[in-house]
């Protein structure tokens, strides 16, 4: 579907306005700015800027006071009308910002290693691919991942679209876009095509809004620049007649487009997790996967407003006195009245005291219920966490007392499970920008040696590493009771390493035991006091066994201990 010409398309689409709503609510709540948030919910989000917004009818929008859902929405927290003559002073707790910022530190505070399948490539361009993706993922192409893993957390998922220049870099890099910033067409659950969009700079007015499109089709990108108002898209102009999109005059041809040279998308969707529960019944919005904010918008902001009812104890709670008038100092005729409350000496009054302290001087101070606001804000961060999918262990709420890998993992196990299911969604788009990125550098950035058709594979490091000590602990009892290879304790100490690279430690630690244990001179089969074990004290085990007989025997392989003591007797 090509870009459209003109008329009243409107913009976003139609069937994008929902999800786009939604994703703006999620916006708010991952910024934490407590305008945004008010404004999203129907509160009075510009009063900071504003100072006509104050008044009381301009406040209080009839949204606040209406039935059904967009009335439940507006009496929430941040929607709820501001009482006249009270100050604004709505608390809001960036617990949104911590559940994203963990999300992305758990799937990408470790790049994962990247392999190409060898069965789909030669051996000198598998190891020159194997090195061309490393520079991919180099500290620039990780943060960059990283960001998009956080900002998918908020709002559901990210695009990553692959861009080149060569005078700025020798290889192609990724460039994450929000998922309110493109507009999707998929095919069997698959991104077939996609439109970029971006609003440019008024040149006349305010009124008018100009956008420039970037339709991205496999093996081309078409460009449109648009003026139409903040609802429709309005008319395609010339590329020329805004400045931020005259640089594209001379890279496209008569009808927009750049030819790319690759059979390929050059974005890539990567969902948060699914399913989604929110869009189900929106066909074009079913893939774009769940954020970590959906469902617990209200506990949030009941957390908002305990947090605002603690700090309202605490301004409430200030010591005050009363006085009665008569202790004033009068200052004349309109001048009012005063109390030094730093005078030392008072003359003392005359006159009848009724009982109820009036003609007195009382203190009034409110008690402030620490333990309760705190039990409540406690179990609500719980249960926003909780329904979240992370545990409150992830946050340090439970503690930071020194524990094994066993038991963090226990104790993390919540959250080890969510990173574990966001690892299925974000491998494939991993995998597919990976593959773009490699078709790039060879068609524009003369990348030579590697292999683009290669088939890759990704496994991310383990979130809780091991104890060592535990670890030589389980191996050594392994190894006494004859029950491991070498190649399994070197598999288990290092499971993040190929076949290969076990094979070749194998291989060392059997070089350090020979050279350790050297072959004496003029007995090249080792015979030489086969009978006394006394004479060679290394040759043999316990029972008369090689060993390392457990190490490099098979099954069935092992001889007899009693018929090896025999034959050494006989000899």
């Amino acid at each position: 579907m090509p870009l459209p010409l003109s008329g009243k398309t409107p913009w976003p689409p139609h069937q994008f306005h929902e999800p786009f709503a939604d994703m703006e609510v999620w916006r708010a709540w991952y910024g934490g700015d407590t305008a945004h948030l008010a404004q999203v919910y129907g509160g009075p989000a510009s009063y900071a800027q504003n100072p006509k917004a104050r008044e009381f009818f301009e406040l209080n929008k009839p949204a606040q006071f209406r039935g059904g859902l967009m009335g439940g929405l507006a009496r929430m927290f941040w929607g709820q009308p501001v009482t006249p003559g009270q100050p604004h002073a709505k608390l809001h707790v960036p617990i949104a910002g911590d559940i994203a910022e963990l999300s992305a530190n758990l799937l990408w505070s470790e790049i994962p290693t990247v392999t190409v399948d060898t069965d789909s490539t030669d051996t000198a361009s598998m190891v020159a691919t194997t090195d061309q993706i490393k520079r991919y993922l180099d500290d620039r192409g990780h943060s960059t991942l990283r960001e998009g893993a956080e900002t998918a957390a908020a709002l559901s998922g990210v695009y990553v679209r692959v861009v080149w220049d060569t005078s700025l870099r020798p290889r192609p890099w990724m460039d994450v876009l929000g998922p309110n910033a493109v507009v999707p067409e998929w095919q069997w659950g698959m991104l077939r095509a996609a439109t970029v969009w971006r609003e440019l700079a008024p040149l006349h007015g305010e009124s008018e809004v100009w956008r420039l499109l970037e339709r991205h089709e496999p093996g081309s990108i078409e460009y449109g620049l648009y003026k139409g108002d903040v609802d429709t898209l309005g008319m395609m102009m010339a590329l020329d007649d805004h400045p931020d999109a005259a640089d594209l005059v001379d890279r496209v041809d008569a009808n927009g487009r750049v030819t790319t040279g690759i059979n390929r998308l050059l974005v890539s969707y990567m969902p948060n997790v699914g399913p989604n529960r929110t869009w189900d019944h929106i066909p074009e919005a079913k893939p774009f996967g769940r954020s970590d904010y959906a469902g617990i918008e209200p506990l949030m902001g009941s957390l908002d407003e305990s947090w605002t009812s603690w700090m309202r104890d605490l301004r409430l709670g200030k010591a005050r006195i009363m006085l009665p008038q008569s202790m004033l100092e009068v200052e004349g005729p309109g001048g009012g009245g005063l109390f030094d409350l730093d005078r030392e000496v008072f003359m003392q009054l005359n006159m009848l005291d009724d009982g109820d302290g009036s003609s007195s001087i009382t203190m009034n101070q409110f008690a402030i219920r620490v333990d309760e606001h705190e039990r409540t804000c406690a179990a609500l961060r719980r249960q926003i966490f909780s329904s979240a999918g992370y545990s409150a262990q992830s946050f340090g709420d439970e503690g930071t007392v020194a524990v094994t890998a066993t038991e963090v993992a226990a104790r993390k196990e919540e959250s080890l499970t969510t990173r574990g299911l966001k690892i299925l969604y974000q491998r494939p788009a991993l995998l597919d920008v990976l593959t773009t990125m490699l078709y790039v550098d060879v068609t524009h950035c003369g990348a030579k040696g590697i292999d683009p058709a290669a088939e890759l594979t990704a496994s991310w490091p383990q979130a809780v590493q091991p104890d060592p000590e535990a670890t030589a602990r389980s191996l050594s009892l392994l190894e006494t009771a004859g029950a491991i290879s070498t190649w399994m304790k070197v598999k288990q100490l290092h499971p993040e390493w190929d076949d290969e690279d076990v094979a070749e430690e194998v291989q060392r630690i059997r070089d350090d035991k020979a050279a350790a244990n050297p072959i004496p001179a003029g007995d090249p089969f080792g015979t030489q006091g086969q009978g006394d074990p006394a004479a060679d004290p290394t040759a043999t085990g316990k029972d008369g066994a090689p060993e390392d007989a457990a190490d490099d025997t098979q099954p069935g392989d092992q001889a007899d201990p009693k018929t090896q003591q025999g034959q050494g007797k006989a000899a």
